[in-house]
């Protein structure tokens, strides 16, 4: 599950990325975005290169500008993953920073939310922070969810589903490959009163959405379409 897919176009990490700010949330370092007013919160998840990557502090941003507060929390506390630390290969950094333990960490950032008075939480995912976010629905600790390029998301996840959810998902990508989004499809459909939505971007490949160089037109106005799916979807939901 784990290829060298997952791990492809590292971003170039940079703390000081995007117009919000960093401070602690719900005990953990978060960049914050958007008004804190808002009744509407969206809480995005990471891949495994965390959350000081600029193009999803960008895109938070993006949606904070539609009007939603926006958290993009640090869950792998201060440790992404490196590639080029050869002594960490991913399966052994995984080891560390789980999705089950993911799913544990968002558990109070989602009470936060509503203690600060948010009325409906929307969540993207990722490829690592998909999973995070299934978990999330299943729980039935979200109003909406979105996965992008998902890793680690099974049919059983899926079929655990029953809130609004949209699966972004690639045409070459061996972590979620289209044949498997299929089926995720063919089960959601199946569900009666549950809302659902799945693309296949074509010519794109795993982590199009955020790991994409600015310089290539083609992959930006790919990475944008997603974007404004996303940003769709979480306006027919959370209500």
């Amino acid at each position: 599950m784990s290829g060298p897919q997952c791990c492809s176009n590292p971003p170039t990490i940079n703390p000081t990325a995007g117009v919000g700010h960093v401070e602690k949330f719900a005990g953990l370092d978060s960049y914050l975005t958007g008004s804190p007013h808002s009744k509407l919160a969206i809480l995005l998840v990471s891949d495994i290169y965390g959350y000081e990557a600029p193009n999803l502090r960008n895109l938070a941003d993006k949606v904070a500008a539609a009007g939603y507060y926006v958290v993009v929390p640090d869950f792998f506390y201060g440790d992404p993953y490196n590639p080029e630390n050869a002594n960490r290969p991913l399966p052994v950094w995984l080891k560390d920073h789980g999705t089950d333990k993911g799913f544990e960490v968002a558990k109070p950032i989602v009470e936060a939310l509503k203690s600060k008075g948010v009325s409906a939480i929307g969540a993207a995912g990722f490829c690592w922070g998909a999973k995070v976010v299934v978990e999330l629905a299943k729980s039935r600790l979200i109003q909406a969810a979105v996965q992008l390029h998902p890793s680690f998301v099974s049919l059983d996840d899926i079929n655990g589903v029953d809130i609004p959810i949209a699966i972004l998902g690639a045409e070459i990508d061996k972590m979620s490959p289209p044949e498997l989004l299929k089926q995720f499809e063919q089960v959601l459909t199946a569900k009666p009163g549950v809302d659902s939505y799945v693309k296949i971007f074509p010519k794109v490949s795993h982590g199009w959405s955020v790991r994409y160089n600015i310089e290539d037109a083609e992959a930006v106005k790919a990475a944008e379409e997603a974007h404004q799916d996303m940003l769709d979807w979480f306006a027919k939901h959370p209500k």
